[in-house]
């Protein structure tokens, strides 16, 4: 698996939201800062969107420059105290999801139902959990895909490319170790924010 080339395909069924004006903004923060966006998303109502590797507070900004330019409707798992006042409408504006992390049915299980509970949702996640270098993947967004049968789709920074896109999409079968093996092999070419 190597990293896309080509522009930026998003298909009629990926979930769309914005406007001339965030589109604006998405497109003039990557314009500045002299990012490319590369790759193509399943033509997909619904899917996991893994972000590696996740080495600054720069790749939610950048992330968030994709999301505007190109209309997505994407959301974030973010932890409940997030989205209390007097920023928590903002939050959810930005696609933010607030989840109980001391809910008895645990995180995944959450997001699972809130797969279930939705006609369209694309959900971001960064399986390193924290920008520190990590050898171990949190694997809750595999067991996510594997409960709500949906697809993941490999999303990125290239720091020393500077674009930001989409790779190969992956629907997980049960093998994790074997997949979860599978991204990593694809994000090792990927060097970290200051590397």
């Amino acid at each position: 698996m190597r990293e896309p080339t080509g522009d930026l395909v998003v298909p009629p069924a990926v979930p769309r939201r914005g406007n001339a004006v965030t589109e604006w903004i998405g497109r003039t923060i990557l314009s500045l800062a002299g990012w490319r966006a590369v790759g193509e998303l399943p033509d997909s109502p619904k899917m996991i969107i893994l972000v590696a590797p996740h080495s600054s507070n720069w790749d939610f900004v950048l992330g968030m420059a994709l999301v505007f330019k190109y209309r997505l409707e994407a959301h974030w798992l973010g932890k409940s105290e997030l989205f209390a006042r007097p920023l928590g409408a903002f939050m959810r504006w930005l696609g933010g999801v607030s989840i109980d992390r001391s809910a008895p049915h645990g995180v995944v299980d959450q997001t699972v139902m809130e797969f279930a509970n939705r006609k369209e949702f694309v959900l971001a996640i960064t399986p390193e959990g924290t920008r520190k270098r990590v050898t171990q993947w949190k694997t809750g967004f595999y067991r996510i895909a594997d409960g709500g049968k949906i697809p993941v789709t490999l999303g990125f920074l290239n720091y020393a490319k500077k674009t930001v896109g989409f790779g190969p999409t992956i629907w997980v079968t049960g093998d994790m170790e074997k997949e979860v093996a599978e991204m990593k092999n694809f994000y090792a070419a990927f060097p970290r924010k200051n590397e």
